[in-house]
């Protein structure tokens, strides 16, 4: 999140198109020119409480904490959105959230462009606020249940996304730099207090949000199921109170009117000197001590010289998208991970996408313990902590922390029960009779098995595990009722689950083989069936669009995965009456069995067995791995846009800007293409990105090594030995002041 908290404040772009040339250059008439009428003096904008401080920016700092609310509170819960909602698998959910991610970093440069070159910064907000409320709108629209199918919602959601993205992108680097506007020069000690507390309003705006959208979400129930609606709704609102407090600052904002896109400059320069140096590729012609020179029969030489000290630094960007490929799978593959983890803390029940509300929180912990106390340390140890040294021990820091989540992903994976091998089953008894039942599995092997009594709705998750002579075999049973003795005969295949279902028949008993889910569910779902003892078949609703159909005396369902959660009251329906069950609390990564029964006078019930016991780690085990990734976004983002910064020219600062964010994009983008062709299990894909890291992070070391600072003075030491502009260029200008 922090490569976004760190925009500097702008620099006056010294290549204005609508710079007044008599700024430049004397007029060469002497004729005598008419004194103009004194202007009145300008009435200075409203201060806060008597401070230096313009009233405009409380307008503007809460208008940064809304949209940011806005923007995290929606992303949070974009993920299982994505994976419950649409019913997308996981590696589609990841791809689509980091395709998002990537499109809000690319959107930037378009803000910039069409605030710089045509509208300015306060109409570009104004505009695409409207857009980014657009987006908000058809999104939460897309996650009403009743309205259409799942292709609408799918449509909705798509149409929702992008203009989010073009939204937040395009104001992005609009409304800091217009807060800086604000301020007058003799008042630029404020100015630099007022970005801290724009800091503070975007970590607070995320903050609240991650901790608040889950909780709308899976707390509060709407059209029978999590709400969605609702957890995208109150971020658009927040975002329609960004742009309504926004607007009523009008009167007092200072508008300056568009500069020129020194972006654009920048590109057109680069692009000139290549096709430049492409065209004068003979050898006959002289070299240059530049590629870039090859750009001074078009752009003048200060330009050049600030393009130069850019390049230097743009080149150390390049392996830097890998960082942030890592960092931003916290709201897609972590959240994954948590959703198969146990949310309970005792205390609280934390939601999966809660676990994010971790880095804000940390980031507002780690910013000063690092400034205040491990930096200070390191430099009373006279330890040479350079920037780039930073950086790099923040890629090694990532670096373990989706190591330590591998670890997490392999424990997790790890709690499930054991399973058959070749030639083996596991058979479970379940007896539905009323009295004891012994079960005897006749055969040289496995007569030994299954000797105890199973006593009438016996609860017990242990399977015994029975041993094949061939692949497929049918296996026969001794059943022991009272007095009777029954034998049943069932085919049973290899490496397979399964249930003996012993039920009353008649006077008799008789039994049934069902097959078991022999993995956990995924995803932290839990899943359930049922056994109906009714003489009448049940219709079960389990919110989905169809029921879930349960046939009479001694029927098995098929399985249905459900949502971790309470479930008081489930609507049944038989042919002639209605009727609700309870069935209490459906765990993480439970395979649950109910038996609906009337053997009570207390009507129809469920008893409640567990096939696959619940998760039983605790999401507390990522705490780690969050607390390394947050320390590794301290030290690489905050030291690395202060080195890029200290590193180029004031000239150049905006450009910097679109390169840094330019590189989340792309970081995203490669998660996105992993995610779509590794074909890796989790844990794998942890490792291979932790893996990675640590090469780019050596690639990184040796290009910084080799890097040769430049102090702040010589970044401008060329600019004071320029040559003066050709002359006959003063001779137009010139001219045009005469006329004028």
């Amino acid at each position: 999140m922090l490569e976004e908290r760190e925009s500097k404040e702008p620099a006056m772009n010294p290549f204005q198109k609508n710079e007044s040339k008599e700024t430049l250059f004397s007029p060469v008439s002497t004729e005598e020119v008419l004194p103009r009428p004194p202007s009145p003096p300008k009435k200075p904008p409203p201060k806060i409480f008597g401070s230096s401080y313009p009233l405009s920016i409380a307008f503007i700092v809460v208008n940064e904490f809304c949209e940011r609310f806005s923007y995290y509170g929606m992303k949070a819960v974009l993920t299982l959105y994505f994976l419950y909602f649409l019913h997308w698998n996981e590696d589609t959910s990841t791809s689509v959230y980091h395709a998002f991610s990537s499109l809000c970093y690319f959107t930037p440069i378009l803000g910039a462009a069409i605030a710089d070159s045509w509208l300015g910064k306060f109409k570009t907000i104004i505009y695409l606020s409207l857009v980014y409320v657009l987006g908000h709108v058809f999104k939460s629209l897309g996650a009403i249940p009743i309205l259409g199918g799942k292709t609408l919602h799918t449509i909705l959601s798509l149409i929702g996304l992008s203009l989010i993205a073009l939204g937040t992108g395009g104001i992005k680097p609009c409304v800091a730099a217009f807060g800086g506007d604000q301020f007058e020069e003799k008042h630029a000690e404020a100015r630099t207090r007022y970005f801290s507390v724009f800091y503070l309003s975007i970590n607070a705006g995320s903050l609240i949000s991650t901790f608040i959208t889950p909780m709308l979400r899976g707390d509060v129930k709407c059209f029978g199921e999590d709400c969605y609606a609702l957890a995208f709704g109150i971020p658009g609102l927040l975002m329609v109170v960004a742009l309504v407090v926004f607007a009523m600052g009008s009167k007092m904002y200072r508008k300056p009117p568009p500069e020129g896109n020194i972006v654009a400059q920048v590109i057109k320069c680069i692009w000139f000197a290549l096709s430049n140096r492409f065209r004068n590729r003979s050898g006959d012609i002289p070299k240059r001590q530049h590629w870039l020179d090859w750009a001074s029969e078009k752009y003048p030489k200060h330009l050049i010289v600030d393009v130069k000290a850019l390049t230097r630094v743009l080149f150390l960007y390049i392996p830097l998208p890998m960082f942030w490929a890592l960092l931003d799978q916290q709201g897609s593959r972590w959240t994954l991970q948590a959703n198969k983890m146990d949310g309970d803390l005792g205390f609280f029940v934390l939601q999966p996408d809660q676990m994010q509300v971790l880095n804000p929180f940390l980031v507002l912990v780690f910013i000063p313990l690092f400034d205040l106390v491990i930096y200070r340390l390191i430099s009373k140890c006279r330890i040479n902590f350079s920037s780039l040294r930073k950086m790099a021990v923040g890629m090694i820091l990532a670096s373990l922390a989706f190591a330590v989540a591998a670890l997490v992903e392999i424990k997790v994976n790890g709690m499930t029960h054991a399973q058959p091998a070749s030639q083996e089953i596991f058979l479970q008894a379940l007896n539905l009779a009323d009295g004891e039942i012994k079960v005897t599995v006749l055969g040289s092997r496995n007569n030994s098995l299954l000797v105890e009594s199973v006593s009438s709705f016996q609860n017990t998750t242990r399977y015994s595990k029975l041993h094949l002579d061939t692949k497929i075999q049918d296996l026969h049973f001794y059943l022991k009722y009272n007095n009777l003795s029954v034998y049943n005969k069932h085919s049973v295949e290899e490496k397979t689950c399964y249930h003996l279902v012993i039920h009353e028949d008649g006077e008799s008993v008789s039994s049934v083989l069902v097959k078991d889910m022999e993995i956990k569910p995924a995803n932290g779902m839990t899943a359930i069936r049922f056994i109906n003892t009714l003489h009448k078949d049940i219709n079960i609703s389990l919110d989905e669009d169809v029921p879930l159909s349960v046939g009479k005396d001694y029927g098995v369902s098929a399985y249905r995965t459900m949502m971790r959660g309470e479930y008081p009251a489930v609507h049944c329906r038989t042919e002639d009456t209605d009727f609700f069950l309870n069935l209490g609390l459906l765990d993480f990564g439970t395979t649950y069995l109910f038996v609906i029964t009337n053997i009570s006078n207390q009507g129809l019930q469920t008893w409640k067995t567990e096939e696959i016991p619940a998760n039983k780690l605790s999401i507390a085990w990522q705490l780690p791995q969050y607390i390394l990734v947050t320390a590794a976004e301290v030290m690489f983002s905050i030291t690395g846009l202060e080195f890029s910064y200290s590193q180029a020219p004031s000239s150049m600062k905006s450009v910097l800007q679109a390169a840094w964010l330019l590189t989340v994009a792309v970081g995203n983008i490669i998660v996105l293409v992993v995610a779509q062709f590794s074909g890796l299990v989790q844990w794998a894909e942890f490792i291979l990105f932790s893996c990675l890291l640590l090469v780019v992070c050596l690639i990184f070391s040796i290009m910084g090594y080799y890097y040769v600072p430049l102090m702040s003075e010589g970044i401008h030491e060329a600019k004071d030995k320029q040559l003066p502009l050709p002359q006959g260029n003063m001779i137009n200008l010139e001219t045009k002041n005469t006329r004028l």
